[in-house]
């Protein structure tokens, strides 16, 4: 497991979940702009009630910055390229908003 801190603007909005055992979760994606012109994209996972609140608050295009823990990994696009992203399980959420 990796620990991390990873800041973006949201990419998608935040969507509940429930699973199984009946449990609420959200899930969520962060692109994560660099020297790659497509960027990075985090795909966001938040169990803790409070962190779920304030991914639900924030809006898509938003700067967002999470800690938590990362996994890397890799995805084929539809022309057979493979590209960078990570998995995070949310722990903090931080958004600076203007007064």
């Amino acid at each position: 497991m990796i620990d991390g801190l990873v800041a973006g603007r949201l990419w998608s909005a935040a969507e509940r979940r429930v699973d199984k055992a009946g449990k609420s979760y959200t899930v969520a994606r962060l692109r994560v702009t660099g020297v790659d012109v497509d960027g990075v994209l985090v795909n966001l996972i938040a169990f803790d009630p409070r962190v779920c609140e304030l991914l639900h608050e924030a809006q898509e295009g938003e700067a967002v910055s999470v800690s938590g823990a990362l996994t890397p990994k890799v995805w084929t696009d539809k022309q057979g390229n493979t590209k960078p992203a990570l998995d995070m399980v949310v722990h903090r959420v931080l958004m600076v908003r203007p007064d």
